[in-house]
């Protein structure tokens, strides 16, 4: 779920068909029609690694049983391949009918014709067992592009191993602050004698913890209508924050940090037990467990009781979106409700691509769960979320490595908290105002 994600070739073709994808969005059929009784053929695309080929085709394969006028014939990649392939496909008006789709990229396709408003297709789509705020995440304008397929919360996971070695008990997570997570951080990192440090730092892979800031103080990142309204004194003070963790030991050097952060997960401080405690998403707790052999545990988001709203928010791991140019709209749509919906499914499936968004099928699989799978589900089921963030606008899909490159020149003192706040909203909008 958290993935560094390259313009490149992708966002050219894409930025290149506009035209030809908003002369040519109609649909082959009615969404809202009967299924056919004739043969037909859908193309179905997806990221991702072997395990998860092998069970999206057994599930295609219990489809076809139960539909067997419909084939479905899958395509699969990995993610640095995938969306240059899918850009590819759109210009030659040759989409696949159903994809998987990322957070970073459905406004981008959306906003160009591209998908389908699955409101159209209800009569084929039950979304009766999906809360509301996760239905919100693949929405836009009221139209919904994508159906959540699983769900993921922001969480602060730490290491108990390393606390109890250190005598440092847990913190209270109900209404701890960052500025707790700030102490014990050092605490930790006294103990630890400069093998172990308290905290994880934030602001290398991604732009959430800065989300989180802002929207704890009432605040966003991006409006409804993709104007960056975040404020500079809210980056600021967070750009603060992370510079205040490096200079306090709290957390690790800027050179140790960087390198950390770019070497994956299984080598992070998390994995490797070098920090007590890491921001990441709840749905990570399995493999980070497996990488570092500890005892780690969820604890809430320091700051969500000294707030104006709660930071924590939905976060789908990914998205089923329909082809606005799918010659089958109805098929198409029914294959996605036997995605998110079927029992039998759901249990090959498991959480492979997340922690279930359907809440019926997060209980009907609870019991095949691994111990730090259910830990990820209760997490979900239990912590106060606000509505979700606005969908990261056409033009916005750097804004990750726009930020971390303005982590790294605060942390090398190459630049001011203050300078990085004002640069990084300038840069960011520019962006999306290149893309309109």
């Amino acid at each position: 779920m958290l993935r560094g994600v390259r313009r490149g070739t992708a966002w050219a073709v894409l930025l290149s068909v506009t035209a030809s994808l908003l002369a040519a969005c109609g649909s082959g059929s009615d969404a809202g029609g009967d299924l056919t009784t004739e043969k037909v053929t859908l193309r179905f695309t997806w990221w991702g690694a072997d395990d998860r080929h092998k069970r999206t085709q057994k599930v295609i394969d219990m489809f076809q049983r139960k539909y067997p006028n419909i084939t479905v014939k899958g395509e699969f990649k990995e993610w640095n391949g995938y969306w240059d392939s899918l850009a590819t496909t759109m210009a030659a008006n040759d989409a696949p009918d159903v994809m998987q789709m990322d957070e970073l990229y459905i406004a981008s396709y959306a906003e160009r014709g591209a998908l389908l408003d699955l409101n159209e297709a209800k009569k084929h789509l039950d979304t009766s067992n999906f809360d509301q705020k996760a239905l919100a995440t693949g929405t836009i304008a009221g139209k919904r592009y994508g159906l959540p397929v699983g769900l993921g919360m922001y969480s602060i996971m730490v290491n108990t191993d390393l606390l109890a070695k250190y005598g440092i008990p847990v913190p209270d997570d109900t209404k701890w602050s960052w500025d707790d997570l700030k102490t014990i951080g050092e605490q930790v990192s006294k103990a630890g004698g400069g093998a172990v440090f308290g905290v994880q730092s934030p602001g290398i892979n991604d732009a959430a913890g800065l989300s989180i800031r802002a929207r704890q103080q009432g605040h966003a990142m991006f409006d409804a209508d993709a104007k960056v309204v975040l404020p500079q004194e809210i980056a600021r003070d967070y750009w603060q924050y992370v510079l205040d963790l490096s200079k306090s030991g709290a957390a690790m050097s800027p050179s140790a940090t960087i390198e950390k952060a770019s070497a994956g997960l299984n080598q992070s401080a998390t994995a490797t037990n070098t920090a007590a405690f890491g921001l990441w998403w709840n749905t990570q707790l399995t493999a980070l467990t497996a990488a570092s052999g500890a005892k780690l545990k969820l604890l809430r988001l320091p700051g969500e009781t000294q707030g104006k709203a709660p930071g924590a928010y939905y976060k789908s791991s990914m998205f089923w979106s329909v082809s606005a140019r799918s010659k089958y709209p109805a098929e198409a749509a029914a294959f996605v409700n036997f995605l998110a919906n079927d029992e039998e499914a759901a249990k090959v499936l498991l959480t492979e691509r997340g922690v279930p968004a359907n809440q019926k099928i997060r209980e009907t699989i609870s019991g095949q769960l691994k111990d730090t799978d259910k830990a990820a589900k209760e997490y979900l089921d239990t912590v106060p979320v606000s509505d979700p963030p606005r969908i990261t606008p056409n033009g916005a899909s750097t804004l990750d490595t726009i930020l971390k490159r303005h982590t790294e020149d605060v942390l090398f003192g190459r630049t001011t908290p203050d300078q990085a706040a004002a640069s990084f909203i300038r840069e960011v909008q520019s962006e999306v105002d290149a893309a309109r």
